[in-house]
């Protein structure tokens, strides 16, 4: 691959991550503390997700959920994968309910300006 005349390379084109047709689930994997999971969404999500937080923030369960994102309760918005704004990264503690999100007994979160409930929030799956 060569360079272009814009200064990039093709290869530094080719490590990015094309906008989905439809909002895009991972599976779930864990460590020894949460369960993680990505969601890609489409550009107009993406879009959508910049008018609210300029991508200078995470993404409170009201907002994310307010963008399409379904999933079921307890997931936190956890970090913002600058390289590709539109992927969301998502955590949550092992063993929580999903249906009310709440935390196994005696889990202490490192943050949690971002568990903020969403009441009427609709859940899907995982």
């Amino acid at each position: 691959f060569g360079s272009s005349g814009s200064g990039r390379t093709n290869s530094s084109i080719c490590t990015m991550s094309r906008y989905p047709d439809e909002i895009q689930y991972s599976e779930t994997y864990q460590d020894d503390t949460y369960q993680f999971r990505h969601v890609k969404l489409p550009k107009v999500n993406a879009q959508a997700l910049f008018r609210i937080t300029g991508g200078r923030r995470r993404l409170t369960e009201c907002e994310w959920r307010s963008l399409g994102v379904q999933q079921s309760r307890g997931w936190e918005h956890y970090e913002i994968h600058y390289p590709e704004p539109h992927v969301l990264l998502f955590r949550r503690p092992l063993n929580t309910n999903p249906v009310t999100g709440e935390w196994p007994p005696g889990f202490k979160a490192e943050y949690s300006e971002n568990l903020r409930p969403c009441p009427e929030a609709p859940t899907k799956g995982n």
